[in-house]
């Protein structure tokens, strides 16, 4: 039985990728250390069907102690690292940089060597969109220039793809850096715009929206998601950066009146200026991920809203 260590697995996307692994017959390590950037509590909701199993095991710890996660890959031995944890959110990481610096740098440091002490067969980085920064060339490719991030958060997670890059060309690690763009789904957090703006426009309550409304993102639905990262794990290859989206975009505005229709209620707009850190548009060219991890991802946005709205109401 393959053991996978997933960091972050308690968090939206790691807890998915646990229960998905468990459903495939694996031996899943959940590594997270419940911070209180948004209720512990939530996330261990996320994950308390996966603890029961008797194939999963918890450890609470943070990917900056290294001595815990000698202790863990000694004693768990896993084949597969799927590293999700970090310090999240754009907008965050500009009043706090040397946090962001000090969890997503050093945590990855930590992991990459360790992975290279107790060898593994796979290690699989959860990149950002966000790297990209104002990239004036669409849909975003791979090989673009990358090196203008516009925020603390979007230089660490690039860092991170370049100690990636290094660790695999000193100790031959195979390992796939994966660009995410916004995911989405049944256990967002919180404080991310489909969750916030379904949670206000269902209260009634106003909608921050940042901007003219024609900013658009390349929204992703988590199950496509999963099948991206799962088939990362098993890749062959040496070294590669892909990105994971659904390669089409949605405006700002045409997001929320997707939410609207979803719930059948208006929002409640209070208009706000454009926040420093934020890029006008993000749009994956998937062309790379189709090629080399048959990545066919195919949630439209507006089944996609549908899935996490009928999530959000049985929830609450």
């Amino acid at each position: 039985m393959e053991t996978v260590l997933v960091t972050g697995g308690a968090g939206f996307i790691g807890s998915h990728l646990a229960d998905r692994l468990l459903e495939t017959g694996h031996r899943v390590i959940v590594y997270d250390n419940f911070n209180d950037f948004y209720d512990p509590s939530i996330k261990r909701d996320n994950i308390s069907g996966a603890v029961r199993h008797s194939d999963c095991e918890l450890v609470e710890g943070d990917i900056r102690d290294l001595d815990l996660l000698r202790k863990t890959f000694e004693r768990c031995r896993p084949t597969v690292v799927i590293h999700l944890a970090a310090r999240a959110g754009v907008r965050p990481s500009l009043e706090q940089p040397r946090l962001y610096q000090d969890v997503n740098c050093t945590g990855t440091l930590n992991l990459l060597e360790v992975a290279r002490e107790f060898p593994v067969e796979n290690f699989v980085f959860g990149s950002s969109s966000s790297v990209y920064g104002v990239n004036p060339r669409v849909p975003f490719s791979e090989d673009d220039p990358v090196d203008l991030p516009i925020s603390p958060y979007a230089a660490t997670k690039r860092s991170n793809e370049l100690m990636c890059r290094t660790y695999h060309h000193l100790y031959g690690m195979k390992i796939v850096c994966l660009r995410f763009f916004t995911v989405y789904g049944p256990r967002q957090r919180p404080d991310l715009a489909i969750h916030k703006f379904t949670r206000l426009i269902d209260r009634g309550e106003p909608v921050p929206k940042y901007g003219d409304g024609t900013s658009r993102r390349d929204y992703t639905y988590i199950d496509d998601i999963l099948q991206g990262v799962v088939a990362a794990m098993k890749a062959e290859f040496g070294f590669e950066i892909v990105n994971l989206g659904e390669s089409e975009t949605t405006s700002l505005s045409e997001l929320i009146e997707l939410i609207e229709n979803a719930l059948g209620k208006k929002a409640q707009i209070e208009q706000m200026p454009t926040q420093a850190g934020d890029v006008p548009i993000t749009y994956a060219d998937i062309s790379k991920a189709r090629q080399l991890l048959y990545y066919d991802p195919h949630t439209k946005m507006a089944e996609g809203i549908e899935r996490f709205v009928d999530w959000y109401r049985s929830s609450r």
